[in-house]
Formats: structure tokens, C-alpha cells, sequence
């Protein structure tokens, strides 16, 4: 996966339903891939696997963008400048 730059002016997090129905296919693929063990060929199951992490890095990373931009905001628990750090 390479570099990328967000711009997340004006940016929404992941609505509830969103991140619902991801965690729903999620746990679709993990009984697919418990299967697929079983079964398949092997580049079954590294494909299944694939797009379970894909889907957990979407959650996870949307999750982080909304930390920073708070954090740039001054809100939440990690208010304040990122100092020093990436300066």
C-alpha cells in the first residue's frame, strides 16, 4: 500500500450504519475464510483474508483521521498542537 494524502476539510467520519454493515461482512468473511481453510485452494483463503484487512483498515484508519482532526481542532482528550513532532 502506498503513501496518501487526505484532505479531510469538511470530512465526515464513517456513519453508524456504515461501519455496521462493515463489521457485518467482516464477520461474513471470517466464516467464509474458516471455510475456505478447509477446502479451498490456498489463494482462496489469501484473497478472503485480504479483504477482511482491508475492511478492518478502513474502520481503523477513519478512526485515526478523526483523532487528528480533533487533536487540530483542539477537541477530545488530545487537544493541542502536534508540538514539536512533525515539525
Amino acid at each position: 500500500m502506498g503513501l496518501f494524502i487526505l484532505n479531510v476539510k469538511n470530512q465526515m467520519a464513517l456513519s453508524e450504519s456504515v461501519e455496521e454493515s462493515l463489521k457485518e461482512a467482516e464477520a461474513a468473511l471470517r466464516n467464509a475464510l474458516a471455510y475456505a481453510a478447509r477446502q479451498e485452494k490456498p489463494f482462496v483463503a489469501r484473497e478472503i483474508s485480504s479483504m477482511i484487512c482491508s475492511i478492518d483498515n478502513l474502520v481503523k484508519v477513519d478512526q485515526l483521521v478523526d483523532k487528528l482532526e480533533d487533536r487540530m481542532k483542539g477537541f477530545g482528550d488530545d487537544k493541542g498542537s502536534f508540538g514539536t513532532f512533525f515539525g
